[in-house]
């Protein structure tokens, strides 16, 4: 098996085509599940190297299969590449060129940090046994892609052995760049969408008592939700509720009959979240019952904990300590309250999702312009060290 410093050295050799591969992703950015753009680049990167590939029918998705030199498990390494619905102000020299799209989160990267990885390991594959797979997705930023995946058969594209661990790599614009972060348990958090449509009786805004104004009790469910987690919710077990859009009423004098309100809710459980989703309902129909209103409620639910493997999310931090240097090596001290898709494979099979700091050179931490902010910048410079890690990670499992 090569050194560490053996693969280090060979993603930095490397480092020209992963950073052009990520510049090329990066000003033709598409939103969604179909991707055609960019999943012609990222065949193209492919192209060549000794990979089985099959693409999806529900949407833009590539799966490639590296086999080793013996049979044995199969490995999987996944990087997503849709991008957000941003327009882009960084002024970088390779800045979107495509108005009201951005790679805001990274997704670019993972791309260009999965395809160098690939390259690394087909250059090794004499020393594998088993299979890696490649999981390139669309649809993370909320289309549940890699769902679409999965009841497409992406666990079994290897019959003979079907896929039995996992690693992803998530860029982070405000870690300290080179450092990657993880920890057992839960990493990221399950999201649910849900809204709300409190009924009164519309009036002359004059007679408020001969009509039933929604508006003042719209506001009551606000003040309420956020006395309900601060009471009922374990702080040990926590959970963010969020409202995050109001609307309601057309002019200043008239009182509507409706009001709208929209948000999210974040926990790191299934119970939590369970009862999360329950109590947000009770507090917004009981709160409008007390004043004889009807809400309706309507629940979207989005994904699930993203829930790293204890054994594996151990097995990270050591590769990242013999690749990077101790210091690079970080147990993350809490969980993120955003959300992954990852967590479907994660819920599947064991495996971790880790975070890569990419924080530009000279950046103050405070105001580092984050992962979905149109202003987000990400350090290239680690890129190869993702690289690295990627195929550390499959080397270490198929051995």
């Amino acid at each position: 098996m090569p050194t560490s410093a053996d693969l280090l050295s060979a993603a930095y050799n490397d480092a020209d085509r992963t950073i052009d591969l990520r510049r090329r992703l990066h000003r033709q950015p598409e939103i969604g599940l179909h991707l055609p753009r960019t999943q012609a680049a990222v065949l193209d990167a492919f192209a060549g190297l000794p990979i089985e590939i099959t693409t999806g029918t529900s949407t833009s998705s590539v799966v490639g299969v590296l086999r080793g030199a013996r049979p044995g498990p199969t490995y999987l390494l996944r990087g997503d590449m849709d991008a957000l619905p941003v327009h882009e102000d960084t002024g970088l020299p390779f800045a979107s060129e495509v108005p009201g799209a951005m790679h805001a989160c990274g997704h670019d990267t993972h791309v260009a940090m999965l395809l160098g990885a690939a390259r690394l390991l087909a250059e090794r594959r004499d020393l594998i046994t088993g299979q890696v797979v490649f999981m390139v997705q669309p649809g993370e930023e909320g289309f549940h892609g890699a769902r679409f995946m999965l009841e497409e058969g992406l666990l079994d594209v290897v019959p003979e052995a079907p896929v039995s661990g996992a690693f992803a790599l998530h860029i982070s614009s405000t870690l300290p760049s080179g450092s990657i972060n993880v920890r057992p348990g839960p990493m990221m958090a399950a999201a649910d969408q849900w809204r709300m449509i409190v009924r009164g009786r519309g009036g002359h805004a004059s007679e408020p008592h001969a009509a039933a104004d929604p508006i003042p009790v719209a506001a009551e469910i606000v003040l309420a939700l956020q006395s309900m987690v601060t009471r009922r919710v374990d702080v040990f077990d926590p959970a963010v509720v969020t409202v995050a859009r109001i609307e309601a009423g057309s002019t200043n004098n008239v009182i509507p009959d409706t009001a709208f309100l929209e948000g999210t809710i974040r926990t790191l459980s299934a119970a939590q979240r369970a009862a999360v989703v329950a109590s947000v309902r009770r507090v917004g129909t009981h709160v409008g019952a007390a004043h004889d209103m009807t809400v309706e409620f309507e629940h979207q639910q989005g994904y699930p904990v993203t829930v790293n493997d204890r054994g594996v999310a151990a097995e990270v931090l050591q590769a990242a300590a013999e690749l990077l240097g101790a210091p690079a090596s970080v147990l993350s001290p809490a969980p993120e309250m955003g959300a992954e898709d990852f967590s479907y494979v994660l819920e599947k099979v064991p495996g971790a999702m880790a975070f890569l700091g990419a924080r530009p050179p000279g950046v103050d931490p405070a105001t580092a312009p984050a992962n979905h902010s149109n202003l987000v910048v990400f350090d290239e410079e680690p890129l190869p060290a993702g690289v690295a890690l990627y195929a550390e990670m499959a080397l270490r499992a198929l051995a």
